[in-house]
């Protein structure tokens, strides 16, 4: 695992494999472009070492041919040159004669962009799958690979792992910065570490949560992953969002380091009218944290040392379920701890309401950063 500044990249045409899956709206708008912004570091190092520049990235899930039309990375191209105030050359396939005409018009400082890799899922799922053949051919463009995916990180994709094997590689500054900054905090937190999770779906951070439970000294559960936890208390939940399928997995669970609501922010079916209550009633569904509970994570919080934040603690994507993600971003910011957020929609809630700059770190890859806490290697940098 070399890092990028510890490999000769002098008048190299070097391929960065970038995490450019960000948010676009249905005017083709990008609405957050942290991943652009933090990916500059490693490209205007190669720009510095005279290099030739191709990008590769994903965007989306490509699963039929009209996600084409919204998952182009043209307007991610746009986007970075306005950031790098220099062109970046996007060429709209991701391999044939443009590709390979581009590339070889290139000169020294010249950054191209080819379209989203995972346009080769819709031929037998190539990208997804590491098929060699298309790594085999990406990997001929360049002469050195850079992963600086963080976001990707977890998965064996043609455009990682795959071109890895074909080219001398390094990790870029993201990658290195993400894991400078999670290591930490997985291997040897300073105590107390309390972690808070929250978001939708708990079947995605089964092992994770396996896996804090011996790490952590207190986890705080919010966002609709609470509900699961109340219903496996055999608390009333109404019709807040469940997972089903964990709720033996959570029965199984030592209970004693982990804090549930003790109130909520609830509505009925509408979402419109909304009102606090301690005991949620069968027809009406938990959207945020109440004030109750916000003072109890409060005082966890402002016991601890490190934290670790992955999941919104209510229905974020409506302004009036936001006020238990803030609070709880206000009160970290204003303690002397270290502060990680896990990437993913915990990010995009810190960032949206500017408060970026008062964690010490916020993660550009949600299931990345998750999978490191559970323990495991990621393929992505082990190249």
């Amino acid at each position: 695992m070399k890092r990028i500044d510890e490999v000769n990249l002098r008048n190299k045409t070097v391929i960065i494999r970038v995490d450019y899956n960000v948010p676009i709206n249905d005017k083709l708008e990008i609405t957050d472009d942290n991943r652009i912004k933090e990916s500059l570091k490693t490209i205007n190092y190669c720009l510095d070492n005279n290099c030739k520049i191709i990008l590769l990235s994903h965007l989306g899930k490509v699963k039929k041919e009209e996600d084409k039309l919204k998952y182009s990375l043209k307007p991610v191209s746009e986007r970075l040159s306005l950031l790098l105030d220099k062109q970046v050359t996007f060429v709209p396939e991701t391999r044939g004669n443009l590709v390979k005409e581009t590339v070889l018009k290139m000169q020294p400082g010249d950054i191209v962009m080819l379209e989203n890799t995972r346009f080769e899922d819709l031929n037998d799922k190539k990208e997804s799958s590491c098929d060699l053949e298309l790594a085999k051919y990406w990997a001929s463009l360049g002469d050195i690979f850079i992963n600086d995916a963080f976001g990707t990180c977890h998965r064996a994709h043609a455009s990682n792992v795959g071109i890895s094997k074909y080219l001398p590689s390094c990790l870029g500054f993201l990658v290195l910065k993400e894991l400078d900054n999670l290591l930490p905090i997985i291997n040897n937190p300073e105590r107390p570490f309390t972690v808070i999770l929250g978001g939708a779906k708990l079947s995605d951070k089964l092992k994770t949560v396996e896996n804090l439970i011996k790490k952590a000294d207190y986890i705080l559960v919010g966002g609709a992953m609470a509900y699961t936890f109340l219903k496996a208390n055999n608390e009333e939940v109404g019709k807040s969002l469940v997972d089903e399928d964990s709720l033996e997995f959570v029965k199984s669970l030592d209970k004693e380091k982990i804090i549930l609501p003790i109130d909520h922010i609830v509505s009925l079916e509408n979402k419109e009218e909304t009102r606090v209550v301690d005991k949620i009633s069968p027809n009406e569904i938990g959207l945020d944290i109440g004030p109750k509970t916000r003072e109890l994570f409060k005082s966890f919080l402002e016991k601890s040392k490190t934290i670790f934040w992955n999941g919104p603690m209510g229905y974020y994507e409506n302004p009036i379920y936001q006020e238990g993600t803030k609070y709880l971003c206000e009160v970290i910011s204003k303690l002397d701890v270290t502060s990680v957020v896990g990437g993913g929609d915990s990010a995009s809630c810190v960032i949206n309401m500017g408060y970026k700059d008062k964690f010490t770190h916020v993660s550009t890859g949600g299931g990345a950063s998750l999978e490191l806490l559970e323990g495991k290697e990621l393929p992505g940098i082990n190249i």
